[in-house]
């Protein structure tokens, strides 16, 4: 049975590895192919570097920065600071040294995760402005610097001595996490002035989770693809949804290999910014012009089908008759050639981030491949409209979530 109510980020992780320990939680690239990841693995995982920060003396609410590119390694370590009781500041990768090094100074975050060595030669650049760093911990990267930065398996190996020693004190720490406690500081970057750290407690991304959930949307039998900059709020919702739904997550931040990811991974939904529609949309229509000749004059006769039946689906029915046969034949010739490039099982994709233009939403929804536009802020802890797949108007935000006035 579904727990009622989840007093924090950590309770509602400790509820998905009880409750499905054995399913698929993350893929992640490595050695050229994908490895699996199931939430009973997970569970082990963040445990260990949650209790590894308890051996550091973490305590509630410290706050721990992560700059680093979406990867695996990147959720578990903000899901085991917030098992620590601890908070998460994000960075980008691409911050400067003294961007980095203001964000970490201004949370006061008294322990760095970092992707490589690239990032932990700009910590070292700045550690003389950085006083409140005790440790730097390296995904990818070596021990150095008089023990200043230890790696990410060092960490484990001292959760693993910890929690031997005090195996209650996971548990505890978890029950002491209350729904007011600071759980993210997210710097934006405003209009004016330096950055601006917004406070995300752990009440908001139980409630974004829940209203997620209560929409229908997705579900465990769901596969997403998860690109996005995990420095960002549109990411980070994505990960606590599929903490509370325990959705199978495949995690890659490599913008470059996104075509051949989905492909190969299959996702059912994925969540990207408008850029990336624009760029599939103009690389499929130019490519179209390139070849010219018959194949533009399909491409351009299906589009006109595609773009009947869209108009006919917007309204709530279903095309029919000959406009429904002309219909299947410029799905089989055109369309179903461009799902099959984004892995053939796309239910939907989430736009975000920026407006979406609605000339692209229809040309995709004219594919047969849907685009829910949604729209939140930062200090909304992300998402508070968004389009459903049964109840949508291209050039909206959508309705509000369940709970949101």
């Amino acid at each position: 049975m579904a727990q009622d109510k989840f007093q924090s980020v950590p309770d509602m992780f400790l509820y998905r590895v009880r409750s499905t320990p054995d399913a698929e939680a993350f893929l992640f690239p490595k050695n050229g192919g994908w490895e699996s990841m199931t939430w009973k693995d997970v569970g082990v995982a963040v445990r260990e570097i949650a209790c590894g920060l308890a051996a550091l003396g973490l305590g509630l609410e410290d706050r721990c920065s992560i700059m680093a590119g979406t990867c695996v390694e990147w959720i578990l370590s903000d899901i085991g600071i917030l098992c620590a009781s601890g908070a998460t500041t994000t960075i980008y990768p691409s911050s400067t040294a003294e961007d980095a090094a203001y964000i970490i100074a201004d949370s006061e975050s008294r322990i760095v995760f970092v992707e490589n060595e690239e990032q932990v030669e700009k910590l070292v650049a700045e550690r003389d402005n950085l006083p409140s760093v005790e440790k730097v911990v390296v995904f990818d990267g070596f021990a150095d610097h008089d023990g200043w930065v230890i790696t990410l398996d060092t960490l484990r190996e001292l959760g693993r001595a910890e929690d031997g020693s005090n195996p209650d004190s996971y548990a505890q720490r978890i029950e002491a996490v209350g729904p007011d406690h600071l759980a993210t500081l997210i710097y934006t970057s405003g209009t004016t002035g330096k950055p601006k750290g917004v406070e995300l407690t752990h009440d908001c991304w139980v409630f974004e989770a829940e209203a997620m959930d209560a929409m229908g949307s997705m579900t465990a039998t769901d596969r997403q693809l998860l690109f996005l900059p995990m420095a960002h709020v549109f990411a980070k919702v994505l990960e606590v949804a599929t903490i509370r739904m325990g959705i199978s997550t495949a995690i890659d931040g490599s913008i470059d290999n996104l075509v051949d990811n989905m492909a190969t991974v299959r996702p059912t939904f994925m969540a990207a910014v408008p850029r990336v529609f624009e760029k599939v949309y103009n690389k499929v229509v130019s490519g179209a012009h390139e070849a010219g000749g018959l194949k533009l004059r399909i491409f351009q006769w299906s589009m006109k089908q595609g773009y009947a039946a869209s108009k006919i689906r917007q309204s709530g029915g279903e095309p029919w008759g000959l406009l429904a046969l002309k219909a299947a034949v410029a799905d089989r010739l055109v369309f179903s050639k461009l799902r099959a490039r984004f892995g053939g099982n796309v239910r939907f994709f989430i736009s975000g981030g920026a407006p979406l233009s609605r000339d692209i939403a229809e040309f995709f929804h004219a594919a047969n491949i849907h685009i829910l536009e949604g729209y939140g802020l930062t200090e909304s802890c992300a998402a508070s409209f968004v389009n459903l797949p049964t109840a949508y108007k291209f050039g909206t935000v959508g309705p509000p979530l369940v709970g949101v006035e």
